[in-house]
């Protein structure tokens, strides 16, 4: 059974594009154990979301966009909460931030974070630690805010989402 850690692995390995990496370098980056990576790693293999090429193993690019895009939001749903402070996902948070103008209306989904920076309505992230890891790499934020948009955000978020999803996917493909 995937893990929702499972494609937050993924979707660091499509950030990371070409370039080689280590178990356990990726382990520190993402926040997680080298075991845990490795069974994330093993799990994507096996549900066809990832292949293994010469050496290493690479996200599978078309079958990662459809499961994102149809079917991650039935599976992972984000859990909503109360207004608290962390850091923004989904609409409020870069690239749909940019494209979409937020309604004052109501607060902007945040993951729970004390070291955040906006307050807004609990978000719970695709992964525990993803606040963390999104920190230290602008573009995971990017992807995991996208997907987020993809897991709990309105039509239009969601269709903007889309289409940035696929784009970028589309963008990291053609370096492997």
């Amino acid at each position: 059974m995937l893990k929702s850690q499972d494609v937050f692995v993924l979707l660091k390995l499509v950030v990371i594009g070409p370039q080689s990496w280590s178990y356990a370098g990726l382990a520190v980056e993402l926040r997680m154990s080298p075991s845990q990576l490795h069974g994330a790693v093993k799990r994507c293999v096996a549900a066809q979301l990832a292949v293994r090429k010469g050496e290493g193993i690479v996200p599978h690019f078309r079958n990662l966009e459809e499961f994102i895009l149809h079917g991650l939001r039935y599976v992972f749903w984000p859990v909503r909460g109360d207004l608290t402070r962390g850091v923004p996902t989904a609409h409020a948070a870069p690239p749909l931030s940019q494209f979409l103008v937020e309604s004052f209306s109501e607060p902007p989904p945040v993951w729970p974070d004390p070291q955040g920076e906006m307050r807004g309505i609990a978000f719970s992230p695709l992964y525990k630690m993803a606040p963390q890891a999104a920190r230290a790499d602008e573009n995971l934020y990017e992807m995991l805010a996208l997907v987020d948009a993809v897991r709990g955000g309105r039509a239009r978020e969601r269709e903007i989402a889309a289409k940035e999803i696929s784009m970028r996917l589309e963008q990291y493909a053609s370096t492997h």
